[in-house]
């Protein structure tokens, strides 16, 4: 019996307007893929969610996946707050979770300067029975240490908890360890996902 909803930040209760943010700043075609590549589509963008580096470092490594480009990357590092945007349905579905009972959770990847910096964005952080972001340990999703961290911090059983989450390989690592996984794509998805599971 599911007893816990476990949510992903990114994609699932927020958006992470990455591309809209590169746009409003005026780059298209070739330059804003090649500002992508270097950023969020780098293995040090998941360096930077675990904030094992300081800022300049983490920001240092980026510029190195393409130094031509070092204005258009810090003129994205600095806008990185309008990245995140609240999903309107976002509080009020955590609200109805924990009304039938249920307790919510968080885990996920995000960087300790966005966690700063978009703290007006996650209104239902407070709502939560327990939190565990990337930053704070300096682990991240997929990998099967953070997700034993998760467990083990809130003292809950796998069986007992269903993840929700858009990564397929995020969705992959807990299910390796009992959780149920649903890959979110959207509210009403999800919603009929965890009726089959026979979450209400």
């Amino acid at each position: 019996m599911i007893k816990n909803i476990i949510f992903d930040v990114g994609m699932v209760l927020v958006d992470f307007c990455w591309q809209k943010v590169l746009e409003n700043l005026g780059f298209e075609g070739d330059l804003l893929k090649r500002v992508a590549a270097a950023t969020v589509g780098s293995p040090a963008w998941g360096e930077y969610d675990r904030s094992k580096k300081s800022d300049e470092e983490i920001l240092a490594g980026l510029i190195a996946n393409d130094p031509e480009l070092e204005p258009e990357i810090r003129l994205f590092w600095d806008h990185n707050r309008e990245t995140i945007r609240l999903y309107p349905y976002a509080e009020s579905w955590v609200r109805e979770f924990k009304e039938k009972g249920y307790r919510c959770y968080i885990l996920s990847n995000y960087s300790r300067r966005t966690y700063e910096l978009t703290r007006e964005e996650r209104p239902f952080e407070e709502l939560m029975d327990g939190v565990l972001f990337s930053f704070q340990v300096q682990q991240v999703k997929p990998e099967r240490a953070i997700y034993e961290t998760f467990l083990k911090r809130f003292g809950l059983v796998p069986e007992e908890c269903v993840f929700l989450d858009d990564s397929p390989k995020n969705i992959a690592a807990a299910r390796e360890l009992g959780i149920y996984g649903v890959q979110f794509t959207t509210r009403e998805a999800a919603v009929e996902e965890l009726r089959k599971l026979g979450v209400e």
